[in-house]
């Protein structure tokens, strides 16, 4: 597949203590296009959240692999992997996972800090506007209601451009409306900035809005 952004080539996770060994993801494999959007769905326990860690490099498979744009993430040592998701990989979380000790705006100046851009006030300001949170680029996540506080953390995702937005149950914590309102940002940003949204969902209404459906059972793609 030639524009191949993603691709999860058997990826088995075992866990082992003293009461045996548990099998938590068995033999996943599947591929992701540029710009697609992809929701994969399962019940609480399922493997979902595990399997989006290790499509992240966060964590190691077992066995198999996973590449992104080409690279082998577990070729790469640990300092390598954490360089490549932070110029390729976007996240939120259901948690939103912000600094409470920084301002809406530092929130999403910080990644392009990082990344030393000179342009890190201009364009967060930017994408908090993209988001509609212009008139709270001062506020503290604690001022913030729970849909301002995630569309916070969309605008610090998709501000530094990233090829893939990974998002882990992000409408988990949110009424339906706002979850609605978040879900159809998300797409219309994937839409705008061609970012591949790979989407970790236990609704199947938010599942549905996207373009393709991976079901995890058990540990493994079912259907």
């Amino acid at each position: 597949m030639s524009d191949c952004i993603i691709s999860v080539e058997h990826v088995f996770k075992s866990v082992t203590d003293s009461t045996g060994t548990l099998d938590i993801l068995r033999d996943i494999d599947f591929r992701l296009s540029q710009r697609e959007t992809v929701a994969i769905v399962g019940a609480s326990g399922s493997g979902k959240s595990t399997l989006l860690s290790i499509i992240a490099g966060l964590d190691l498979p077992t066995r198999g692999t996973v590449r992104l744009a080409g690279q082998d993430l577990f070729a790469l040592d640990e300092d390598a992997r954490a360089a490549l998701r932070a110029q390729k990989i976007g996240f939120v979380f259901q948690s939103f996972q912000l600094l409470g000790n920084l301002t809406a705006l530092e929130n999403v100046m910080l990644p392009l800090e990082l990344a030393n851009r000179r342009d890190a006030r201009a364009a967060a300001t930017e994408m908090l506007a993209r988001v509609g949170l212009s008139q709270r680029l001062g506020h503290y996540p604690k001022v913030l209601s729970g849909g301002e506080q995630q569309r916070v953390a969309l605008a610090r995702a998709f501000v530094v451009q990233p090829a893939v937005l990974l998002a882990d149950e992000p409408t988990g914590s949110l009424d339906f409306a706002t979850g609605e309102t978040i879900m159809a940002l998300m797409l219309e940003l994937n839409r705008e900035l061609g970012t591949t949204l790979l989407l970790v969902t236990h609704d199947k209404a938010l599942a549905a809005r996207c373009q393709r459906c991976i079901a995890i059972e058990a540990g493994q793609v079912s259907g």
